[in-house]
């Protein structure tokens, strides 16, 4: 299960182990042995390896009354191919209140090439740094490396000085591209518990700890007056934790995003320790979500008596009388008149009471005006708080905010219970798209309810029907019938909303797989979002007067090549969801010609239960072929230890889906 997937350190404690040896490197020693290796044992196909990535915590008094994390960060890369040049653009993140904010200090950057046997050293001007802010607690400094060509070698350091102690900063052992040293030094004083988060493959993880007592003085200002110094001794503890020859992790298919398993570790504030006053701060999540519901900017707004949703709210109902009406019709008015400027927001950046003025708003104030308005229409309604699949697990033992991204509504009418996403134009009642089934979500209300959101229980079931027939003439002619799943159909409708029917049956016809004429062609239930779509049109196919004619059966819906293409995998594939596809075909034998080749019928099953299975199924009689290929997976998530196994599965349906019929011209 992904729960078991992030590796949770309940203590700071940290095993002692082997003793580890220097950095390779430091800053600015840079000499022309470095540039000599353009091919690295590590990867011989990499178009850049960093060297070494370097980072240190450390906390210490300030003359602010309180204390901060310095936060010094050193990294060296040698780019060896123009495909990795996006190694120069450099992004820093700081965080900010709106009040004050963490400080970029000390930053160096140069680029050195390689030069007549002499190293050549680029300086990186203060003007080529620029800051952008990305939210209203997130800025980003920004800079690129002047003269970068294949060959050259990058560098930088910096300090961050953060009054912000609970933002201890994580680190990444790994990425994109491989690492030969990554290493990072953390010392933390015993009044802060910071919970350790580990993820990823950390089996080479050297780690040690050194226990030291060191002085802290914090001076507390007076205003006009004099200021007080407050100094006093505590013990210390240094963590380092390095990792050596670490390989890129690539993006592969069915992959919800890379920041799941990459090797890292994380931090979060958990409480104060004496010689402080003692006080849990990161709290349970009964504490967080009352919290929430108090706060301006998320749940305060649902609990008043919103007396200005009366009138939008009448003709959001439209006349319906039963429960389950009211929400269909309040979801259904907002879907079709709002807009969603914004996606991936916890949190609103007005009142409520504006987004139904102005009809447009972000994904949480389009779904929190959605919970207000079922409220006010007496119907059971909470926010729901989750985690994209892009944007990453989020964890169920701890209440850390930053694991989340999105909400949505819950509802429960009768017996049953309904998620919705109104700021999703042609999505249905009670359906939230594939990204929504990440695992853990958290409903926002005085009982802190847990949701588990498992891709496992989306099932896409996808039927296709083909029949053909022959006249005297040799002409093959029928028509196709295909009913996609849901989510495919969701897609569908994004399709003809963009490019028109037209379009879609075009790109039908390009795929085919065989010259063919495409008439009469159709779209069920294209408006009712409730519902998976209808495909129908006919279809004439043209093989001429040849003496032989092969004809693949599944047409296009064959898979043309394997999604898994690496020989192995170290970490799971997630598919969006589980799915049943059934390709059923009928066929008369083309007049005038016969069978001479059959493709032989097969079933393969992937588990020992036989519920998830291939199977290709082929027969011919009285001059007509029947056909029937099915795959069918019941779940979603399989673990690394499976990858092969399901790699291989995929290999014989490429490879038999590819298998043609043969027909011979009789004499």
């Amino acid at each position: 299960m992904r729960k078991f997937i992030l590796s949770v350190a309940l203590v700071l404690s940290l095993i002692n182990s082997r003793a580890q040896d220097k950095s390779p490197v430091k800053f600015g020693k840079i000499s022309a042995e470095d540039f000599k290796t353009s091919v690295y044992s590590i990867d011989s196909n990499a178009a850049a390896v960093v060297i070494a990535d370097i980072g240190t915590s450390s906390i210490t008094g300030n003359t602010k009354g309180w204390f901060s994390i310095e936060f010094r960060h050193f990294k060296r890369i040698h780019i060896l191919k123009k495909s990795s040049y996006e190694l120069a653009n450099i992004e820093i993140p700081l965080y900010t209140n709106g009040r004050s904010e963490e400080e970029l200090q000390g930053l160096k950057a140069y680029t050195y090439t390689l030069e007549n046997g002499k190293v050549v050293e680029t300086k990186l001007d203060k003007s080529g740094v620029f800051q952008d802010k990305l939210s209203k607690n997130q800025l980003v400094k920004k800079f690129t490396f002047p003269a970068i060509k294949e060959g050259s070698i990058i560098e930088y350091e910096y300090t961050i000085q953060s009054d912000f102690i609970f933002n201890l900063q994580p680190w990444e052992f790994q990425g994109s591209y491989p690492r030969l040293w990554s290493e990072y030094n953390v010392s933390i004083p015993e009044f802060f518990y910071y919970v350790f988060l580990s993820q990823g493959n950390q089996y080479d993880l050297s780690r040690t700890t050194k226990n030291k007592v060191e002085r802290f003085r914090v001076v507390e200002g007076g205003g006009a007056g004099a200021s007080e110094t407050f100094s006093f001794e505590a013990s210390v503890t240094d963590y380092r934790m390095v990792m050596k020859n670490i390989p890129a992790l690539k993006e592969e298919s069915f992959t919800s995003t890379l920041d799941n398993h990459i090797a890292k570790i994380d931090f979060q504030l958990a409480s104060y320790r004496q010689p402080l006053q003692p006080r849990d701060i990161m709290g349970n999540w009964t504490d967080v979500t009352k919290e929430l519901l108090k706060d301006e900017d998320f749940g305060s707004q649902l609990i008043r008596d919103n007396g200005w949703l009366s009138d939008e709210l009448k003709i959001a109902m439209n006349g319906a009388s039963s429960d389950l009406d009211k929400a269909k019709n309040i979801y259904q008015y907002l879907q079709n008149n709002f807009t969603c400027t914004n996606y991936g927001r916890l949190y609103t950046d007005q009142p409520l009471k504006n987004i139904l003025k102005e009809k447009k708003g972000s994904e949480v104030e389009i779904n929190l005006l959605l919970v207000a308005m079922l409220r006010k229409a007496g119907l059971s309604a909470d926010p729901l708080m989750l985690s994209t699949k892009s944007h990453g697990y989020a964890l169920a033992i701890y209440p850390i905010m930053d694991k989340f991204n999105y909400v949505v509504c819950r509802t429960a009418i009768g017996d049953k219970t309904f998620y919705l996403d109104a700021s999703r134009s042609r999505l249905g009642f009670g359906r939230l798209t594939w990204e929504c089934y990440n695992g853990h979500a958290r409903v926002i209300n005085p009982e802190a309810s847990s949701v588990e959101l498992s891709s496992d229980s989306l099932n896409e079931k996808k039927t296709t029907t083909l029949t053909l027939f022959s006249n005297e003439k040799g002409e093959i002619s029928g028509r196709m019938q295909q009913i996609p799943g849901y989510y495919e159909s969701y897609s569908l409708r994004s399709r003809v909303k963009d490019k028109g029917i037209e379009e879609l049956f075009k790109d039908i016809k390009k795929d085919f797989g065989v010259d063919v004429d495409i008439s009469n062609s159709s779209i069920d239930s294209l408006e009712k979002y409730d519902q998976p779509l209808q495909l129908n049109y006919d279809v004439k196919l043209d093989f001429g007067n040849e003496d032989i004619i092969y004809l693949n059966p599944m047409f296009g819906e064959a898979y043309k090549e394997n999604p898994f293409k690496s020989a192995t995998r170290t970490y799971p594939v997630e598919m969006p969801y589980a799915f049943d596809e059934t390709y059923l075909l009928s066929t008369q034998v083309p007049s005038g010609y016969e069978v001479d080749e059959l493709p032989k019928s097969i079933k393969v099953n992937f588990d020992e239960q036989g519920n998830s299975f291939f199977e290709y199924i082929i027969s011919s009689s009285g001059g007509v072929i029947s056909f029937r290929s099915r795959i069918k997976l019941t779940r979603s998530y399989y673990l690394p230890d499976e990858y092969e196994i399901l790699r291989e599965f995929f290999n014989l349906i490429v490879s038999k889906q590819s298998e043609q019929i043969v027909f011979k011209k009789k004499k």
